[in-house]
């Protein structure tokens, strides 16, 4: 029970790594907003959690639904610890002058506005709290991505966004430390999760075959996986770490 007592908000919480991340807090003892744009795949969750967890509807692209998804938490279970901003998008591969403008425009929605709304929605909230193990008042975890370490090609403007929420914790992570505010990163290679077939264009033996031999473990990650060292991450036992953004990847980045 590493995290009795937490209270923590995860966006894209439906689904995939979301979906684990919720599935770990909750088993660790906490209390888990289940944040998605799809509400049913919320609501099933939330569901499979029990009473330690609620759904909600959240478009993280937008400041009302963010401000309101903070709200949600403190209003069912009073207090807010921990916020992981998980929601992420990407473009099919394509060649970097051919994707169109509307698909950049979502991901930098999606990937990078949600996380400056979120943060600059939690960050107040996460001040006032007391101080709880080591003086640490509350933890920021963001998804960033082995594509913002090692980017692949033909993935060009995701590979950027996530080079993005790296910079974005290790900043935030120097600016709200003297706060008692840890902000963390998880760095994940491709996984079993709704978004692998648009990182690959197509779901074929031979293209996962090729994704898998760049992965020395041999295996995507998995929701279990990321739920792990999330939990980790956002516990007190991590409690001297901040800014750090740790690779879950199989080796992939070595």
């Amino acid at each position: 029970m590493r995290l009795q007592g937490k209270v923590a908000v995860v966006t894209g919480g439906g689904s995939g790594f979301g979906a684990g991340i919720c599935a770990k807090f909750v088993a660790e003892g906490a209390k888990v907003v289940v944040a998605d744009l799809d509400h049913d795949a919320a609501a099933g969750v939330a569901a499979a959690l029990g009473s330690a967890a609620v759904p909600l509807r959240v478009d993280v692209a937008q400041a009302a639904d963010v401000r309101a998804m903070l709200d949600a938490a403190e209003r069912h279970f009073g207090r807010l610890d921990i916020l992981v901003n998980n929601a992420g998008v990407t473009h099919l591969p394509a060649p970097l002058e051919e994707v169109g403008e509307a698909d950049f425009e979502r991901i930098a929605a999606v990937n990078m506005k949600a996380v400056y709304l979120a943060m600059c929605a939690a960050v107040p909230r996460l001040k006032a709290n007391a101080p709880g193990a080591h003086g640490i008042r509350g933890v920021v975890l963001n998804m960033a991505s082995t594509a913002g370490v090692s980017p692949r090609p033909r993935l060009a403007w995701y590979n950027a966004s996530k080079g993005w929420v790296i910079t974005a914790t290790r900043a935030c992570a120097v600016e709200l430390a003297p706060f008692g505010i840890r902000v963390v990163a998880l760095n994940p290679v491709a996984g079993e999760t709704p978004l692998l077939r648009s990182f690959m264009g197509e779901d074929t033996p031979e293209i996962r075959a090729r994704f898998l031999s760049t992965i020395p473990l041999g295996r995507f990650s998995t929701p279990e996986d990321l739920g792990n060292a999330a939990c980790f991450l956002v516990g007190d036992e991590a409690s001297m770490i901040t800014g750090v953004c740790m690779e879950v990847d199989g080796g992939r980045c070595i």
